[in-house]
């Protein structure tokens, strides 16, 4: 007689988390089997995301907010963009769950529980924002492949972690090391345990930042598992696809990174502008490091409608990667003019600042209200697409909501 196969205690865990309740007579479950609760899941319950978020991808999970649903000075949960390229990761067992540093510039593997790393490091705690390096993306035209995001694929969560530099000067380190690079435990589309869904690193520096950390607690709890639970890298100011989920390893590399999704066109940009639509060699690409300034209007949704002779109050969030946002501005006639909007500091370096303005309009009708960021380099977003790219990557172009004065 066959032996049945059953479901692992870690899966079950995993399955009761994604069912948000236990699995009454888990432990009899065919291994491979699929439960009728997670066929054709409804992604808003099963995430625990709001139902104004839109879905663009199952396969993997890719969900974006609407530019209204991040008011929040601190994204929470609900209204945090996903962006996976693999199968989440099932065998989660938080007790067991180890990282493991390798690399040409590691005189030797060394690997440390998740235990050991919350108690042998001391933890910090940052706001740190994360954006989609495609965030954008449908608008560039010829269109660019890939998910075709809007505005918001951007979040501005509290992240709770150690150092990544700390840890690195534990196991010591070479003079040579130049990159690190993640390996994560979510698995490829295509089933095959041999092929990294993605694999992503950061030169040393970055590594060694005070606010790149090794986290296992988004706002003060556990990350959710499609965040990365129970342990993420978190590279705040540079694309998210920088900040791996899951995380079951860092090599330290002699040279640069060349996992999955580190070479060809993936989050690279042409070194030098192109015209739309041409094809461009893989040397001629540079990778995309620090992200370029932005704002989002997030008060009012766009389509709001006010009172003839009343002001409106706007308000929103700008970032710029690596650099500090200096300006803010509004215009209500499509960028012929500009006015100040206040803006305040970030809590802490990579957070993103919130801006805020009072808008008058001269008399009734339609309008639409930009906005423009300018970064610590003077430099100001574009007022149109910035220049087009392969994989529509780094679309920074002022934000826009409608208005109807009535």
């Amino acid at each position: 007689m066959q032996r049945r196969k059953f479901v692992k205690k870690g899966a079950l865990i995993t399955l009761s988390t994604l069912l948000a309740t236990e699995i009454v007579y888990g432990k009899n479950l065919p291994s491979g089997y699929t439960l009728l609760g997670l066929q054709d899941p409804d992604p808003f319950k099963l995430f625990n995301k709001d139902s104004q978020m839109v879905l663009l991808n199952d396969k993997p999970w890719n969900i974006e907010a609407q530019a209204h649903l991040l008011d929040d000075k601190i994204t929470p949960n609900k209204y945090m963009f996903i962006r996976n390229n693999g199968i989440i990761p099932t065998n989660i067992l938080v007790d067991d769950w180890t990282l493991t540093f390798d690399g040409e510039s590691v005189a030797e593997k060394k690997t440390y529980t998740l235990k050991e790393l919350k108690s042998k490091f001391k933890q910090y705690t940052y706001q740190l924002t994360l954006e989609c390096g495609g965030n954008g993306r449908s608008e560039f035209d010829p269109p660019a492949k890939g998910n075709q995001w809007t505005v918001g694929a951007v979040s501005c969560a509290e992240w709770t972690g150690v150092r990544l530099r700390d840890v690195l000067n534990d196991i010591g380190i070479g003079d040579d090391a130049v990159y690190i690079g993640y390996h994560a435990a979510d698995t490829h589309l295509s089933g095959d345990p041999n092929k990294e869904p993605i694999s992503r690193g950061v030169p040393m520096s970055k590594a060694f930042q005070d606010e790149t950390l090794l986290a296992f607690k988004m706002n003060g709890e556990d990350i959710p598992l499609a965040h990365g639970f129970p342990l993420r890298l978190i590279v705040g100011g540079w694309p998210a696809s920088a900040s791996g989920k899951w995380l079951k390893g860092i090599s330290v590399r002699n040279k640069v990174h060349d996992g999955t999704k580190m070479t060809g066109t993936a989050y690279r940009v042409p070194c030098e502008p192109v015209a739309p639509g041409d094809k461009v060699a893989d040397e001629d690409m540079c990778i995309i490091e620090s992200m370029p300034v932005k704002s989002l209007i997030t008060y009012p949704k766009s389509g709001a409608v006010v009172p003839e002779g009343k002001s409106l109050e706007i308000r929103g969030h700008a970032w710029a990667g690596e650099l500090n946002v200096t300006k803010v501005e509004y215009s209500i006639d499509f960028g012929s003019t500009w006015k100040s909007c206040s803006l305040k500091n970030s809590v802490n370096r990579l957070a993103w600042q919130h801006f805020a303005a009072s808008v008058r309009f001269p008399k009734k009708g339609y309008y639409e209200v930009w906005s423009r960021a300018t970064d610590s380099m003077e430099v100001s977003q574009p007022m149109v697409l910035p220049g087009w790219n392969p994989k529509g990557y780094l679309n920074n172009a002022c934000h826009r909501i409608a208005i109807k004065v009535s």
